[in-house]
């Protein structure tokens, strides 16, 4: 693809979901794509900083903007919560508040024209999927994959605009590229429970457990999020939930470029597979790529 990007990759690639980060990078290595990390990134506020201070978090996503501006590349991120936050920065700044953040940027010596284009990972993937699908050496033929694309991947419509948020295809493209069979459940647009775990576990915990239940019963080998914050309250959080609405079949969780860098044959070890919770070990076995 040969393709070059200024690359956000969050708090939680950074830490929780390090397996995600790893297997983004070795998957755009393997297809030519160039991560720059943007210097100096900080939190995008993931939705809970804007609810409590706004304009902190609007001033912070606007200097991320600035700083990915001044690379003169398109930003991209592997998380949906970071992509929703970023789209929904640039355009409020662009409605009437960017003289408002430059007074403060030109503190730290930067300044946003609002030119920066904001990306998530899936959809470049997905736009360049004839592109890389030659390069897949070990096609997924045998798993039957879930997509679960959450909240933040699609909704609100009029930030995340890439596809039909009632009925989007990426993952579904991105399965298939794959060599794997994508299955449909009901939960796919739904909400993983993850901001809402802490004040309402109970309810997060049915919600997480109704999309692993709907998983198992359609014969899904895993489910898969390109999500980071969906993939954390799906597998680390699913025993709790399994055991909290009487599930009994653990559905195994992929990041999105974990499944895209097991077609392209990378090592399992390498992209993190035994970093999850819940035991990915049937998963490969099943997929031959154990």
């Amino acid at each position: 693809m040969q393709k070059t990007y200024a690359f956000f990759p969050g708090c939680v690639l950074h830490a929780a979901a390090k397996e995600a980060e790893t297997s983004a990078v070795a998957v755009a290595k393997r297809l030519g794509i160039n991560l720059k990390e943007i210097p100096g990134w900080t939190c995008c506020g993931a939705s809970h900083v804007q609810d409590i201070d706004p304009e902190t978090a609007l001033l912070a996503n606007a200097r991320n903007l600035a700083l990915a501006e001044r690379m003169g590349l398109t930003l991209v991120t592997a998380c949906s919560t970071c992509a929703l936050m970023l789209r929904q920065a640039k355009a409020t700044l662009l409605d009437g508040r960017l003289d408002w953040a430059n007074e403060r940027l030109a503190e730290a010596g930067l300044k946003l024209e609002g030119t920066v284009e904001v990306r998530h990972l899936l959809w470049e993937l997905a736009d360049g999927c004839d592109e890389w699908a030659a390069k897949v050496s070990h096609p997924q033929a045998h798993l039957r994959v879930a997509p679960f694309y959450g909240c933040h991947t699609v909704r609100p419509p009029q930030v995340m605009d890439y596809e039909s948020h009632l009925n989007p295809q990426s993952l579904e493209k991105v399965i298939r590229a794959c060599g794997a069979t994508p299955v449909t459940i009901p939960e796919r647009l739904k909400c993983c429970g993850f901001h809402a775990v802490f004040p309402a576990e109970t309810s997060a915990h049915r919600l997480t457990a109704s999309a692993v239940n709907s998983a198992a019963e359609a014969g899904a080998d895993c489910l898969l999020t390109p999500c980071p914050l969906c993939h954390m309250q799906l597998d680390m959080y699913q025993p709790d939930a399994l055991s909290t609405a009487c599930g009994d079949t653990p559905v195994p969780v992929l990041h999105l470029t974990q499944l895209l860098a097991m077609a392209l044959g990378l090592d399992a070890k390498a992209i993190g597979l035994g970093r999850h919770i819940v035991d990915t070990k049937p998963l490969l076995a099943s997929s031959g790529s154990a």
